[in-house]
């Protein structure tokens, strides 16, 4: 009985960490991607993203990620708002990392903001119509109780 419960209790450990390290490796996966320039209607070059075929594979999946919640107004409760697998003071907007390592997302429930990372559920969209948007948009997402 208590050889069992031991294999039970290390395979509950497994999965778990199994479980956590998928949710990073979404960020891994999410970063395998190159840029090129391209002309803008202004004359412009602009980097315009190439996603790699795991990248696009995971286009309208739903996915569990992990990040940092940083909120477009205010520190409050949000619906809207963007997810950095890196916290505040090294995301992309701090100029400390790059346009992957963001996402838009849209909850059902407004998220409390945390300093702490959060883990959300959602449907991924790989932006490759609309500049004014951010590379990834998570959608109908929900957070994910640990």
């Amino acid at each position: 009985m208590g050889r069992v419960l031991i294999i039970s209790i290390f395979a509950i450990a497994c999965f778990a960490g199994e479980a956590n390290a998928q949710k990073e490796n979404v960020w891994k996966t999410l970063a395998k991607v190159d840029f090129k320039d391209s002309e803008d209607l202004g004359g412009f070059a602009l980097p315009v993203p190439v996603y790699s075929d795991e990248v696009m594979a995971l286009n309208g999946k739903e996915i569990e990620v992990r990040g940092y919640l940083l909120p477009e107004q205010g520190y409050k409760t949000h619906r809207e708002f963007v997810l950095s697998s890196l916290p505040y003071n090294l995301c992309y907007f701090c100029g400390k990392a790059g346009p992957e390592t963001v996402m838009e997302v849209s909850c059902e429930d407004p998220v409390r903001y945390s300093q702490e990372p959060i883990t959300l559920k959602g449907t991924l969209m790989v932006n490759t119509f609309d500049p004014s948007k951010l590379m990834y948009i998570l959608k109908n997402a929900r957070l994910v109780k640990e």
